[in-house]
């Protein structure tokens, strides 16, 4: 205060002083310059690039020559059709269904314990636990289950212990999922699959459960309710979101996945597979971006179905 009128501080001098007090007088513009790095990383290089790969789609390759002839054309998504490539989409899509139902009845009981009976020292040991396998190596995971599902490995061992190796035989002699070892089948690759994506459906379906109101449980106990009548009418209701969520993640993870059907698992392809061998090996990148149209295609339905089902409603 100067002589009973306030003192104004006077504008810096120079282009970076003034681009400074322009930018302080206008809090749109310092949210605009903000919001402008990502947003161009999203747009342009992480959308740009996908867009920009799906074009691609839309051309197709030359018998003869084997270039790509950019014309439109859908001759590419009829090849989807043939037989080879859409067992491969069926493959997909059936693994990642079975690994995210799977997921979803593994992870129920341990997120349900967290929440509600997982107290201090014991949820720090429960969080422990779940994210441990995040902070180890991915490709280190999935070596340590070849090992561990290999002919001579850990869990053969243990069938053999036990005196059950008739069990894993005649389980392994099932034609659709069996194989040589587990390492080398597809039941294998389904339980590598759940073991590497059951966080990414835990940690949701908890952070769900831990909002169903304690007195709602009572309340339904009291009034005489059966406990399975509990869980269907009160807790699956309301953990909905959380399960949607984490059956998002589960669902889109495996889909996209390449890795683990590369290295656990038979020769059959999956889409990632597919994608990675057409674009690389074959060069028929037109065919490699038409497959990775059908994962797109896939939760997009998936997202609607559960959003016309009111999965969302609660969010």
């Amino acid at each position: 205060m100067v002589g009973g009128e306030l003192a104004i501080t006077p504008g810096r001098g120079g282009i970076f002083g003034q681009s400074s007090d322009a930018i302080w007088r206008n809090p749109r513009m310092f949210l605009f310059l903000l919001l402008l790095p990502p947003v161009l990383w999203l747009g342009v290089v992480y959308i740009g690039s996908l867009l920009a790969l799906l074009v691609q789609s839309f051309f197709s390759i030359d018998e003869f020559t084997g270039l790509v002839k950019r014309e439109f054309t859908l001759k590419t998504y009829r090849e989807l059709l043939h037989p080879a490539n859409l067992d491969i989409i069926v493959r997909t899509v059936s693994t990642a269904t079975v690994v995210t139902l799977s997921a979803a009845v593994v992870a129920f009981p341990i997120a349900y314990y967290a929440a509600r009976y997982a107290r201090g020292r014991w949820k720090a040991v429960f969080y422990l636990g779940i994210m441990l396998p995040l902070w180890s190596s991915y490709l280190v995971k999935i070596y340590a289950w070849k090992l561990i599902l290999a002919k001579e490995g850990i869990l053969s061992w243990i069938f053999a212990k036990l005196h059950l190796t008739w069990l894993l035989d005649s389980v392994l002699a099932i034609p659709i999922i069996g194989g040589n070892s587990l390492s080398v089948s597809y039941l294998g690759t389904c339980i590598v699959f759940l073991y590497v994506w059951l966080p990414f459906m835990i940690l949701p379906l908890q952070a769900s459960l831990e909002r169903v109101p304690v007195n709602l449980l009572e309340a339904s106990s009291d009034l005489g309710a059966e406990p399975r009548k509990t869980f269907r009418h009160v807790i699956l209701p309301l953990a909905m979101p959380g399960l949607i969520a984490g059956s998002i993640f589960t669902f889109s993870l495996t889909l996209g996945d390449y890795i683990i059907p590369q290295i656990i698992g038979s020769s059959r392809l999956f889409i990632g597979q597919a994608v990675y061998a057409h674009q690389g090996t074959a060069g028929n990148i037109p065919l490699a971006a038409a497959f990775t149209v059908v994962p797109i295609v896939v939760m997009g339905l998936y997202l609607w179905m559960a959003k016309r089902q009111g999965a969302f409603d609660a969010l």
